[in-house]
């Protein structure tokens, strides 16, 4: 069966982020290609759709600065604040917010990342693409041949700035 891989940000990056659905708004009902976000696109999200995607893109670019890779764009900004607001899921970026599951044939990503463990439970039952998957703890899993990890969803309760921290030293072991 082809995935059909579809959300925002880049093609090729480092980071490939997987949550259920994109923001409730016409214009995302029916994407079904990689699309880079436009200058100013995560503002009219949040404000269209609220709290809960502004919670997600500022846990993404926090998760970002925390991580500081190396090749990264981050290090041209100041803050995480300027790295959302001017880079993050944009064309010049290194990542991508996917609305469908991962396909591990293809080798665009470095590192995948599932944010909620129902949805990762779900993924997980619907396609069965790992059988290396451990379970550190509660929130967060491992599949070191994937560089794979399943974390609480980007949310401030759910994976706070302690969680931040785990889920890089989490991916930074698997270099």
């Amino acid at each position: 069966m082809k995935i059909l891989t579809h959300g925002f940000g880049v093609k090729n990056g480092i980071f490939a982020v997987y949550i259920e659905r994109p923001p409730p708004m016409s214009e995302y009902n029916y994407l079904d290609i990689i699309q880079p976000l436009a200058s100013g696109e995560i503002t009219a999200i949040n404000a269209a759709c609220g709290n809960g995607w502004r919670k997600i893109f500022n846990v993404y670019a926090k998760f970002i600065a925390e991580f500081n890779y190396k090749d990264h764009d981050f290090t041209k900004h100041k803050t995480w604040q300027e790295y959302r607001d001017k880079c993050l899921l944009q064309q010049h970026s290194n990542e991508v917010l996917l609305f469908s599951p991962p396909n591990f044939a293809d080798k665009s990503y470095k590192y995948h990342i599932i944010a909620g463990r129902g949805y990762a439970k779900k993924i997980l039952r619907d396609h069965i693409f790992t059988n290396s998957l451990v379970w550190i703890d509660e929130e967060f899993a491992i599949d070191p041949k994937l560089n794979l990890v399943i974390c609480p969803y980007f949310d401030y309760r759910q994976l706070s700035n302690i969680k931040i921290s785990k889920l890089c030293g989490i991916l930074k072991s698997l270099d």
